[in-house]
């Protein structure tokens, strides 16, 4: 009959291959992860902002299209001050000092700041304005010092901007050169004007706030790659503790954490050959693979030391274990993988990247585990005495033969119970909802967080958005009609409780008619028709205003940017803002012309960017279960056990989604991320207790109790085991300062840990109900080519008179 099955001679001649050529192989790995480790060394951390939303969007390509218009939105970074002795002469001398000092940074592109204000004055020899500085230095008096002061404030275009009339808060507003937001030289930027400011405070005793998306990138970024160190060190040591606890054996610690260390090596040297960057998903890959890789070295090396104990022939034990560990090892490896690589059908470039290089890396664990230990062990001396002591634990064996007992006495307890847990799962599932913050995994307590909610506070916020204008013609942008309905716009605009102050050529426009009349600020307002034409002539004839107007309107000035601020409210509370209230606004403001405006910017898209990334990875997560399910047809041949296999897996994922409902953990691209990867590893339990089962019915004529109560015992122990290592390695997570990596190992290790108890309690729980044992003698589906399905006279196949160890 044929079957879908690689040949039972071909495991045994790669067994053969492997033993006789161990050492030749080790020096082929050991080759190929030195060029791995020469690929990784030019590996950088990425600079560029995380956007989940296509290139090929419309949204994405109409903000494409503006940042070519009108330049990059997310270039700012401000630093706020909330202090009345900044006023004072002497603090506000230091203060002009900083201002001073930050605009040298070299990749500062412009600073705005109240020492640096500029006036707008009216040229009437030249028919012109020209910006003047206010403080061209620094008075010796604070009388002067505060008339001074009342003229910044009286320029409103400046003021209106960073200055809170109503308690005195501003800010220094910082531009950086679009030739060093995205590169390593960002970070020499940031540390710079944290250098300068720092010393300013130390100087005043005046605390400083710092906000904008280059810098809370700069601090995030080198927080994650500390951490990221860290997990690794750790994920290394909490394997390590749990591979000797098991084995007992300085040999079972070392060389499957060398097998760990040489894929981490080649996942960095992966990303080295696609060109890929280090970005906070693929940063994950070292500690991701420590922890999914060990569970291999455990089913291999718990194998060899039980057919040591049964035989004591070292060669022969090895051989059985490539033999009848590989396919299943290949199998379990591959739907963990699959997990991994469906990522890659989402559509959006940093998940492709860590699904492919991930999943890739996953098959590669089990390459480098079938070679290296049979290989390396074939050279050390044969397991003895308390090396074996693991093989009866006793406190295992009383766990094992409890479970036994729960499954055949109580199993529609069970199935009760069940019921009843996953019922109030699905009423919390329904309550889950996708939201995210552009400051999205920064905890409250941080100082990042209590610097945005000052700005928050202080200034309606400091993330980034646009509105795009396009007036219908060509220099349509001056359009005294055009410009006042824009006007009431931004007036609208400025009432809403979350967006600050608008500003765009409508200000500019007003701060023009304020310096026509001397810069009366009772004049800061759209030109009259009465003097409309006179301020337009100077404002025209002023380049300096020319070169500013430039990143405000378009070549043909038919489109123009209107400027905001917003506070991070997450994505709903945006969607809602801009959907029910600022578009509706626009609708009633431009209707019956051919005006429109669109909402765009990097807060924008990065709210779009969640959306599109929860519903990509709710598909991926079906593609996942979809891909699995025919695995699992190939493996058994029976729509029934098929069926038998799934639910027990889908039982943790139900669980884990009710928990997150319950207690409003919302859907983010971490906690998405955990369902399809974690079905991908818990299907390897259902894999391997049933093909055990399956061998035990044939072994035991086909009597299910006696079937159930085998399978428990023999493939309990390594179920728990590897659980063990994967809630151990997966918990670690939960001590990151990130939310999203803290939810990432919270929420995995708990799924992880519930799925073991599905497939241990639950899963012989339905075969004792629903499978009645029955089997075709003459049906050879592809699991009965498991390691399971063993004959002893097999192991005669191999000449082991061939494979000589020296």
């Amino acid at each position: 009959m044929f079957t879908f099955a690689p040949p039972l001679k071909m495991w045994t001649k790669l067994a053969h291959i492997v033993l006789k050529n161990r050492l030749a192989l080790i020096i082929i790995l050991g080759i190929i992860t030195v060029f791995m480790a020469y690929r990784a060394k030019d590996v950088q951390f990425t600079y560029s902002f995380f956007t989940a939303v296509p290139a090929n969007d419309p949204d994405m390509v109409y903000f494409t299209e503006f940042k070519k218009n009108f330049g990059e939105d997310a270039n700012i970074v401000a630093i706020g001050i909330k202090d009345s002795t900044l006023y004072e002469l002497e603090n506000f001398r230091r203060f002009k000092y900083l201002s001073d000092e930050i605009l040298q940074i070299n990749g500062v592109k412009q600073v705005v700041s109240i020492p640096l204000f500029k006036s707008l004055i009216k040229d009437s020899k030249n028919k012109k304005f020209s910006l003047e500085p206010i403080f061209t230095e620094i008075p010796d008096d604070q009388e002067t010092l505060d008339s001074l002061l009342k003229v910044a404030n009286d320029q409103r275009f400046f003021s209106d901007q960073i200055i809170n009339k109503v308690n005195g808060a501003t800010f220094i507003l910082i531009s950086i050169d679009n030739e060093v937001l995205n590169t390593k030289d960002r970070d020499v930027v940031i540390k710079d004007i944290e250098h300068i400011s720092k010393a300013f405070e130390a100087s005043t005793n005046i605390n400083l706030h710092f906000v904008g998306l280059p810098y809370i990138r700069t601090e995030v970024n080198g927080s994650v790659k500390v951490e990221l160190q860290i997990f690794l060190v750790l994920s290394l040591i909490v394997t390590a503790l749990i591979l000797l606890f098991f084995f007992r054996s300085w040999d079972a610690v070392v060389f499957p954490l060398i097998i760990i260390i040489v894929i981490v090596i080649w996942s960095m040297g992966t990303l080295g050959i696609l060109g890929y960057e280090i970005t906070i998903l693929t940063g994950l890959l070292p500690p991701v693979i420590v922890v999914i890789g060990i569970p291999n070295s455990i089913y291999l090396l718990n194998r060899y030391h039980q057919q040591i104990d049964k035989h004591g022939n070292k060669i022969r034990a090895l051989s059985h274990v490539i033999r009848k560990i590989g396919l299943v090892a290949l199998i379990t490896n591959f739907t963990t993988a699959v997990g991994f690589l469906v990522l890659i059908f989402t559509g959006i470039k940093d998940l492709k990247e860590f699904g492919l290089v991930a999943g890739v890396n996953i098959m590669a664990t089990f390459l480098v585990s079938i070679i290296l230990i049979p290989a390396v062990f074939s050279y050390l001396p044969t397991p003895h005495g308390k090396q074996l002591k693991h093989l009866r634990f006793k406190a295992l064996d009383f766990a094992l033969t409890w479970l036994d007992l729960l499954v055949h006495r109580h199993r529609y307890r069970v199935f009760a119970i069940t019921g009843v847990v996953v019922s109030i799962a699905f009423f919390g599932l329904l309550k889950l909802h996708a939201i995210t913050y552009i400051v999205d995994d920064v905890p409250d307590d941080s100082q990042v967080k209590k610097d945005l909610f000052f700005f928050e506070e202080n200034f309606s916020g400091i993330m980034p958005l646009e509105i795009v204008v396009d007036s219908g013609k060509k220099k349509g942008i001056l359009n005294p009609d055009f410009l006042q309905k824009v006007n009431q716009l931004e007036e609208f605009l400025n009432e809403q409780k979350h967006i600050s102050k608008p500003v765009s050529i409508v200000s500019m426009l007003k701060a023009s008619r304020q310096a026509f009349y001397n810069g009366n600020p009772d004049y800061y307002s759209l030109p009259t028709k009465s003097d409309r034409n006179f301020i337009l002539r100077y404002f025209s004839g002023d380049q300096s205003q020319s070169t500013l107007l430039k990143s405000f309107v378009d070549e043909d000035q038919q489109k123009m940017r209107i400027s905001l601020k917003v506070a991070d409210i997450g994505s709903i509370k945006l969607d809602s803002l801009l959907d029910n209230v600022v578009n509706k606004e626009i609708d009633t403001i431009f209707a019956g012309t051919n005006i429109v405006a669109k909402a765009t910017g990097t807060t924008l898209l990065f709210a779009k960017g969640n959306k599109f990334l929860v519903q990509n990875l709710r598909k991926s997560m079906i593609m996942a279960f979809i891909i699995i399910a025919i695995i699992m047809g190939f493996l058994f041949r029976n729509p029934k056990m098929i069926a038998i296999s799934l639910i027990p897996n889908l039982i943790p994922l139900i669980l884990i989604a009710g928990i997150m409902g319950y207690f409003n953990i919302a859907l983010r691209p971490s906690t998405v991320l955990i369902f399809s990867v974690v079905f991908g590893i818990s299907v390897d339990d259902s894999i391997h207790f049933l093909a055990k089962y399956r061998q035990e019915l044939f072994s035991n004529n086909f009597f299910v109790p006696l079937a159930i109560s085998n399978s428990i015992r023999e493939t309990g122990a390594s179920m728990i085991y590897t659980s063990v290592v994967l809630f151990a390695g997966f918990i670690i997570f939960s001590g990151s300062k990130f939310i999203g990596t803290t939810m990432l190992g919270v929420l995995t290790s708990t799924t992880l840990l519930i799925a073991m108890f599905a497939n241990l309690i639950v899963l012989p729980a339905l075969l004792m109900v629903f499978d009645d044992g029955k089997r075709k003698k003459d049906a050879h589906p592809l699991i009965e080519h498991y390691d399971e399905f063993y004959q002893e006279d097999e192991d005669e196949e191999i000449n082991l008179e061939k494979i000589k160890v020296g």
